[in-house]
């Protein structure tokens, strides 16, 4: 596919340095092998050395030029420790750091964080949230991001070397965008102006993917057609996001078809650059962004790429635990392509 075959030029000859949270999973061994003899990446397997390698002679993956790292025997622990108490200011002890950092997720976050790896990818066998919440604690977010959300990038084959490619977002993290509050009570970010950064943040993730970002902020009302739910957090988001993006596409709010159909968007949305046109899809809750996902992936014969997360200091992604090989491969160039 030309899109993962550009992203695997960036990398090629680049050196950067992966870990997988998971090193005794056949998924991700089989992942490994083919990534370090395509000179892609150099991979650190987080595990036990003996488990390790036995898991990767009963599957017969080559993983001898990688680097298995075991938390249980890591030379440089109490730095580790206390690199991580200081993060968590407080809110752990050092007993409790040491205790976590025996976790695989954990201690993989803090590989990146202290410079021995540059990415991770996790969630073959953790959940999200076991994923998402070290990275969050201790990569955290970076400058001027309020939250952390995802994408999917969704690609169809029409045939002919033409490849279609979509972005959408947050389909996997926020639950729902609320203001939150200072300890006076009053509005530090507003719901309105998160789901504006995610809306940036996710046309810029489209751009990594060679999509020229044409950002629909969805919804079931167009131009004030409707009343109620979400509407005005679509609206006020959109005007959100044109303020801090003024070089980007971006409308709304508007209906999925006035989105992507040129005839409905300029009936419904007369005047706009992007109704009708739409190829980044930002939705105001989670519900409607994972079904939107995944009604384009099993009934509309998109191929998904995800979830990329987005607002971390580093790039830290996580897998389906219904993932196969193939898909922690790419998962795992599209994770160390990612700026």
């Amino acid at each position: 596919m030309e899109m993962i075959d550009n992203l695997k030029k960036k990398l090629l000859g680049a050196g950067r340095r992966i870990v997988f949270t998971e090193g005794t999973d056949a998924r991700i061994l089989s992942a490994t092998d083919r990534l370090v003899k395509e000179g892609l990446l150099k991979v650190v397997l987080v595990g036990d050395p003996d488990e390790v390698k036995a898991a990767a002679a009963k599957g017969g993956f080559d993983i001898g030029e990688s680097q298995i790292v075991d938390p249980a025997n890591y030379p440089d622990m109490d730095k580790m420790v206390e690199t991580m108490v200081a993060l968590r200011k407080g809110k752990m002890t050092e007993d409790e750091c040491r205790a976590a950092l025996k976790k695989g997720n954990y201690f993989g976050t803090m590989l990146v964080k202290m410079g021995v790896a540059d990415c991770l990818l996790g969630g073959a066998t953790y959940s999200t949230a076991d994923t998402v919440r070290p990275a969050l604690q201790l990569i955290k977010t970076k400058p001027g991001a309020h939250l952390v959300s995802s994408a999917f990038i969704l690609t169809r084959d029409l045939g002919e070397e033409n490849l279609r490619a979509i972005c959408m977002g947050d389909c996997a993290i926020n639950l729902s965008y609320e203001d939150t509050l200072d300890k006076e009570g009053n509005v530090a970010v507003s719901g309105a102006q998160k789901l504006a950064e995610v809306a940036v943040e996710t046309a810029k993730t489209a751009k990594l993917f060679g999509i020229d970002p044409k950002v629909a902020l969805l919804s079931f009302s167009t131009k004030g057609s409707g009343k109620g739910g979400t509407v005005a957090l679509s609206a006020e988001a959109t005007k959100l996001a044109k303020e801090m993006a003024p070089d980007l596409a971006i409308d709304g709010e508007m209906q999925f078809d006035a989105a992507v159909s040129p005839t409905v968007g300029q009936l419904k949305f007369p005047g706009s650059s992007v109704a009708g046109y739409a190829n980044t899809f930002i939705f105001p809750l989670i519900e409607a962004g994972n079904i939107g996902y995944k009604i384009a992936q099993r009934l509309g014969g998109y191929d998904a790429y995800g979830p990329i997360l987005q607002g971390l200091n580093a790039p830290i992604n996580d897998l389906s635990r219904g993932c196969n090989a193939d898909e922690v491969y790419t998962m795992a160039i599209i994770t160390a392509a990612l700026d």
